[in-house]
Parts: C-alpha cells; structure tokens; sequence
C-alpha cells in the first residue's frame, strides 16, 4: 500500500516505487534506525533496508501513549513490533492488516507505507502476502 500523505519525519523511506526504510551505517558496520539527527548522523552512510523480515516480539498497544504522542486525536489500540531484518537490524513498526491472534513469533513480513493520520504517513509492517 502507498499513500500520497506526506511523511511522518523525512528521511524514514526511500522515494521510489518499491520504498525501503532507510539507516545510517558507521565505517566499522553498526547499522542506526532512524537515522541519528546533528552530529550523531554526520559520517554515516545511508542504506536501504531489506523490504522484509521476521516477527521477533510483538504486542497490543491498548492506551495512546504519553507525551509527546502526535497521533490522531480518536485514539485507536494497535498492533506494534519489532521486525529482524536478517543482517542487519531489528526495527520497531507497527504492524497492520492482522490480528493479535494471528501473529507469531518469526513468521515472515513485509515493509509497507500506510497512513497514520489524515494529513501524514508511516511505515509499518504486515504478514507477508504470498501472490
């Protein structure tokens, strides 16, 4: 799914028909999620990360967070995790177009952009669609 809203934070995802997340790696490998603002972000270099991954943990987000929370006013519970993207990094995400109940731990899925308010856009995750 792609969506015409502008992004949540500039520079998460790539612009390009097939986005991939976007990181910051240093010269000795380590891979940053996002990308470090300032100084922190200075002498890395940009990657895309691999468009799928591995369910590593998950959980039901049932109470809108603390401040400074900049979502949608009608809060909403949602699915929230944290991917493997083998050889790289584990990211966290929301995960969309499932159930709590149908989630499993390392089960295969897949980046998407979706939207996370009328006006903005975020990337998630969902279980990956076989064709």
């Amino acid at each position: 799914m792609t969506t015409n809203l502008e992004p949540i934070a500039s520079g998460l995802w790539s612009d390009e028909a097939q986005p991939h997340l976007l990181a910051g790696q240093s010269a000795d490998g380590q891979i940053f999620f996002p990308i470090p603002d300032g100084d922190s972000g200075k002498n890395l270099d940009i990657i895309k990360l691999s468009r799928s991954g591995i369910l590593w943990s998950f959980t039901r987000q049932d109470f809108k967070p603390k401040p400074p929370y900049d979502g949608p006013e009608e809060f909403k519970p949602f699915l929230l995790g944290y991917i493997e993207l083998p050889g790289q990094i584990i990211v966290e995400s929301h995960i969309i177009d499932t159930t709590l109940e149908e989630l499993r731990i390392g089960m295969a899925m897949e980046f998407v952009i979706t939207p996370f308010d009328d006006k903005r856009s975020t990337y998630a995750f969902r279980p990956e669609q076989t064709s």
